[in-house]
């Protein structure tokens, strides 16, 4: 296991502030040797307790989100970033992995909060913060619109006047910031990504709204159709675990920095060949 996973489960515990280890006492006397192992000790099994409280890891993947995971139609298998870093996350904790597909992300949440799942990748959004707890992003990309053929939108700003409907995933994290943000458009939602996708087609709506790697790929199945130069936020990946669990969100919290420090988020990211993300910067120290 790498070291700055060891330390990791060392010190995740202290995401409270009430760690007392060797870590959160640099400076300080030097401790019984034996006594702080067998802290450093408790609190490694304290992390994988948590994280795996039932002997397996189950995560939650949305394959709903093409870009970053998808489901074979045929087999149910799920494959994509998301896959590949659940595994990771799996192996270096020293459990097996349940991967638990949903089509949108809004269920994962509940699932989250009900202890059903241990942890789930997708967006942070505030709204969700009081709920669940968040690693730091590992992954950044842009949220925009699609608007149809003949479209007289040309910019963000044009989408928020009278009249105008966006189609749009119910409590997906884009819908989550526009239900704060926009004060004259019209919001119709669908129970997905892709259902979002074929309400905005078949009602023939004015805008679609998406990450934008998606939208580019529908676009190419609309003749006409425009993605938008500009966006209206970034859209933060990340890895969410239930609230309440604090040894386990400072493991993954230690996972995700060693992931992108490492290469590992770069390098899933080219081997699956996702186009219109970026790895997302170190997170600040707390």
């Amino acid at each position: 296991m790498p070291k700055r996973l060891l330390a990791g489960l060392a010190i995740a515990a202290c995401t409270t502030g009430a760690c007392q280890g060797p870590v959160a006492r640099q400076g300080a006397a030097a401790q019984d040797p034996d006594s702080a192992t067998d802290r450093q000790t408790a609190q490694s099994h304290a992390a994988r307790s948590e994280l795996a409280p039932t002997g397996t890891l189950r995560v939650g993947i949305n394959y709903g989100n093409v870009i970053l995971a998808s489901r074979d139609p045929a087999s149910g298998a799920l494959r994509g970033v998301h896959v590949d870093l659940a595994r990771e996350l799996g192996r270096r904790v020293g459990v097996p992995v349940e991967l638990v597909g949903y089509a949108a992300a809004a269920p994962m949440v509940e699932a989250l909060k009900a202890g059903t799942l241990d942890a789930a990748l997708l967006s942070a959004e505030p709204a969700r913060a009081t709920d669940i707890t968040f690693t730091p992003a590992y992954l950044e990309t842009e949220a925009t619109y699609l608007v149809p053929a003949g479209s007289p939108i040309r910019t963000v700003a044009d989408v928020d006047r009278e009249g105008t409907r966006i189609a749009v995933a119910d409590r997906s994290a884009y819908d989550l910031f526009l239900r704060r943000s926009l004060q004259r458009a019209r919001l119709v939602r669908a129970p997905s990504t892709q259902a979002a996708y074929e309400l905005f087609t078949s009602s023939k709506l004015d805008a679609l709204v998406g990450l934008r790697p998606r939208l580019v790929m529908d676009a190419a199945m609309l003749p006409g159709s425009r993605v938008l130069d500009d966006g209206f936020m970034a859209i933060e990946q990340t890895i969410a675990s239930p609230k309440g669990r604090d040894a386990a969100a400072g493991y993954l919290r230690e996972f995700i920095e060693e992931a992108k420090a490492s290469g590992l988020v770069a390098d899933t990211i080219e081997r699956h060949g996702v186009r219109g993300v970026s790895v997302a910067p170190p997170a600040l120290v707390q």
